[in-house]
């Protein structure tokens, strides 16, 4: 009786269960290949690596098989699923993929019969070799985050992405809302220090973050505006225009370089190579290989700034509003020297 109780309680207020007839199939399976994306360059110091190939498929009714190759080679088949209307891969591994071109195919067939194939052509290239004196770091954002000089992930904060243009390669950094890039500083910081990058600027927000690298603020950290050690370089409004700021720490004060008018971006520009170069006695902001400013200064202190921010002054130098940036960044370099004009004047033609 109890028994008997206990299931009638259990089965109280539930509907019995009604058969749905799910309808005609009306469409072919969605496929989308999320890595390798179409177009994307891999470049590491190893010859031969292994890949993991993430993909999903999504159908009105029912999904009845899929088949993945590589090169022409089936590497992955798929026919039984959990959920038969929306299957993602994520651990499918291909341990040989060697340098040089590749194509990934993903097929799927739904139960009526009905086929959708999905394309990505990616290549793996050589390991990548500094072609600057003194470049120490290089992120070409060809649909990936790796810094290839040491073949290092940034951390990816929020959701960046990427813009589908570039002046190089096949694509370039896009900002996002509350999003960018870290990376740490080991290795990068010296007496002398120079960046280069193409840069196509989003005016809204009005202001951001565009390459920082600052200690930690231990007396407002919920605010962080540290100015006497590291750099932040920025953009604000200007008019209408966005101005580029460089702000450098003395480690007794800081040092601006700050160019007004001639340090200003149309806010409809399209790209225009950007940088800035620091010694034991001068910094130089670059636009497009001129000098918009040029001062004297003591030198730069590293103290605390083991971390660099790429797209945001998040998370050290927020104090004045300098988040994210929604602008796009292509063909970032680091060097450990001062670079001279005619050096950032022939890298920028060497881009174009």
């Amino acid at each position: 009786m109890i028994v008997a109780y206990t299931l009638m309680c259990c089965d109280n207020g539930i509907d019995p269960i009604t058969e749905v007839d799910p309808g005609p199939d009306q469409s072919p399976p969605i496929v989308k290949i999320n890595f390798p994306a179409d177009g994307l360059e891999i470049q590491v110091k190893e010859d031969v690596i292994p890949i993991t190939i993430k993909f999903e498929v999504d159908d009105d009714i029912e999904v009845a098989s899929i088949e993945a190759k590589m090169d022409g080679k089936t590497i992955g088949q798929y026919s039984s699923f959990k959920d038969y209307r929306r299957i993602i891969i994520d651990d499918l591994v291909y341990t040989n993929l060697t340098n040089g071109e590749h194509t990934l195919i993903v097929t799927s067939i739904d139960t009526d019969g009905k086929e959708t194939t999905e394309v990505s052509n990616f290549l793996k290239k050589e390991a990548y070799k500094p072609i600057y004196d003194g470049e120490t770091f290089y992120m070409p954002f060809n649909g990936d985050y790796t810094e290839l000089v040491s073949v290092t992930t940034a951390n990816e904060i929020g959701s960046p992405s990427f813009a589908g243009e570039s002046v190089v390669g096949p694509n370039a950094y896009l900002g996002a809302t509350d999003s960018y890039l870290t990376f740490p500083t080991e290795g990068l910081l010296g007496e002398e220090f120079s960046a280069t990058f193409w840069y196509k600027v989003n005016a809204d927000p009005d202001r951001a973050g565009i390459l920082v690298i600052s200690p930690p603020d231990e007396e407002n950290p919920d605010s962080p505006n540290d100015r006497t050690k590291g750099i932040r370089f920025f953009r604000e409004n200007a008019n209408g225009n966005q101005r580029l700021k460089l702000n450098i720490g003395t480690g007794s004060g800081e040092t601006w370089v700050d160019g007004a008018e001639a340090a200003d971006i149309a806010s409809n520009s399209d790209w225009v190579q950007v940088a800035f170069t620091i010694s034991a006695t001068k910094a130089i902001v670059y636009i497009d290989g001129q000098i918009v400013k040029e001062v004297d200064f003591v030198g730069v202190d590293w103290t605390g700034c083991d971390l660099l921010s790429i797209g945001s002054g998040s998370p050290r130098f927020t104090g004045w509003g300098h988040l994210s940036d929604l602008s796009e960044i292509d063909e970032l370099r680091i060097y450990n020297k001062a670079l001279t004009q005619q050096e950032i004047q022939d890298i920028r033609a060497a881009d174009l």
